[in-house]
């Protein structure tokens, strides 16, 4: 192979470096910041910001000295620094555990940002090499524009390849640390192919890392990849099982050897049927994580069949493994995304609960008008819609935009706020009193009866502002604004609703 040649795959496998490191970043963040696209726009803005400068770089230091040994040193150079982000990340996330365990402003972002400049090195020295390798395939400038089109399409397709192969193949099969230190044992290989055959005891060491275990933030009964997300399944000293996702703060499911009760806003779920016009016979969870709420429903309400939609078909088996999802016999999980999927679908229910939730964000496409007309069509006479939304003691801005916007598909919104940091809000088809509610509540028994004692707290809910569309669904700013004024005002998040008792 001549040495232009051999420019092709180094540039090829640069670009793949690029992208995967990318793909990878975003994993590396998301167990403890989440995966919106405020994380995703730091992510891209700061890879751009790196590449820009790698660009530059490379290219002036390729006219001062054309070497394709420094070339294979700014290879290598990357490949090192990305081997130990990592491990060198870690002691990082931890503290934006803590942080954010502790609400507290500073560190959260202090670590977010301090775990994005570990990529600055090895981003910005690949971002140096394709100018570079310009720089050294060029005999003739005759031929500058044929020679450049040429690697930059190298790299462009080894970026695509990086990409996919990182996202749906490395990531959910050998977890991200492995698949960082895969692919810094790549680029040592392209610095190899550049320097000679001494250079490859450098991809030798690098995959050698790939022994090394991945480290765990917190002792977990369950951990795993997906292709949406990463899972973690916690166990405490009582038993009591907890699913965590992404950002490892927010608990998505809880499971009590004990009880179907958990104290927490699941609970709140159960009052509904108390609130229709008549017992439900079909209902729809969009988000059904473990299954909290349906197993509850098989111990209250067994005689009401659920379809469980959750997008994560690996979250299916977590439930069924870990949180009891098979205790509910009319429970059928469902592995789709849940618009999608009533938009598909040609089933009516009497009750459809949206508990979806990309912590601490509600997707927008199931908070907006068009989603909310779509799930009324799904309804039978006398049914109704719920949804979990996130809220803080002084700030319900979220909420108010939500119920906004669900009153523009129906008739009337109700709104409950037993807990500080969540509200209920149910919509109904046929519009009804204070003492309609109160009347249909008398009818519950035992332990529903007492969780039915909070509903002093029901509102009905006014417009206010603009409705969520399709088009305009500022979620993810009404959410962030949220927080990090609950965050500035030192507030905490612990909160419970009732004790729980079998």
């Amino acid at each position: 192979m001549t040495f232009a040649r051999r420019l092709e795959p180094v540039v090829f496998l640069a670009g793949a470096g690029t992208l995967a490191i990318e793909i990878a970043a975003s994993r590396l963040l998301a167990p403890y910041f989440g995966s919106s696209t405020v994380v995703w726009a730091n992510i891209i803005g700061l890879t751009l910001a790196y590449l820009s400068l790698g660009y530059w770089l490379g290219g002036r230091i390729a006219d001062r000295r054309p070497d394709p040994r420094l070339l294979a040193r700014i290879i290598l150079l990357a490949a090192v620094a990305l081997a130990i982000t990592p491990f060198a990340a870690r002691p990082i996330l931890e503290l934006a555990v803590r942080g954010l365990d502790a609400l507290s402003l500073g560190s959260v972002v202090g670590s977010f940002f301090a775990a994005l400049a570990l990529f600055a090195v090895p981003i910005t020295a690949l971002g140096a090499v394709s100018p570079f390798a310009i720089r050294l395939a060029l005999a003739n400038v005759a031929d500058a524009g044929k020679v450049a089109g040429r690697l930059y399409a190298y790299s462009t397709v080894g970026s695509l390849v990086g990409t996919f192969i990182a996202a749906l193949v490395a990531i959910p099969f050998v977890g991200t640390q492995r698949t960082l230190v895969g692919t810094a044992a790549v680029l040592a290989l392209a610095a190899a192919l550049l320097a000679g055959p001494r250079w490859l005891v450098a991809p030798a060491v690098a995959a050698a890392l790939l022994a090394i275990p991945a480290g765990n933030v917190k002792a977990s009964l369950y951990e795993a990849e997906s292709h949406y997300q990463f899972i973690r399944v916690i166990q405490r000293d009582d038993g009591v099982r907890e699913l965590e996702l992404n950002e490892g703060v927010a608990t998505h499911s809880q499971w009590r050897p004990d009880s179907v009760l958990t104290g927490g806003y699941w609970d709140l779920f159960l009052l509904l049927p108390q609130l229709l016009v008549s017992h439900p016979e079909r209902m729809l969870v969009i988000g059904n994580a473990g299954g909290t709420i349906a197993r509850a429903y098989g111990r209250f309400y067994p005689e009401v069949e659920i379809d469980g939609v959750e997008i994560d078909p690996k979250l299916n088996e977590v439930a069924r493994r870990f949180f009891g999802a098979g205790d509910n016999p009319r429970l059928e999980l469902i592995a789709a995304d849940g618009r999608p999927f009533l938009e598909a679908s040609e089933e009516q229910y009497d009750l459809i609960v949206v508990d979806a939730y990309r912590q601490p964000y509600v997707p927008f496409q199931l908070a907006t008008q068009e989603f909310f007309e779509l799930a009324r069509e799904h309804l039978r006479p006398g049914g109704a819609v719920a949804l979990n939304v996130a809220a803080t003691p002084d700030d319900r801005r979220l909420s108010d935009a939500i119920a906004t916007t669900l009153l523009t598909a129906f008739p009337q919104v109700w709104r409950w706020s037993p807990l500080r940091f969540n509200d209920l809000l149910l919509a109904v088809d046929a519009p009804m009193t204070h003492s309609e509610l109160a009347r249909r509540a008398d009818g519950a028994r035992g332990r529903i009866r007492l969780l039915l004692s909070l509903l002093r707290h029901m509102q009905i809910a006014r417009p206010r502002g603009r409705a969520l569309t399709d088009d305009r669904a500022p979620v993810e700013w009404l959410t962030d604004r949220m927080i990090f004024e609950q965050i500035a005002r030192g507030g905490g998040l612990d909160e419970e609703l009732l004790p729980t008792e079998p």
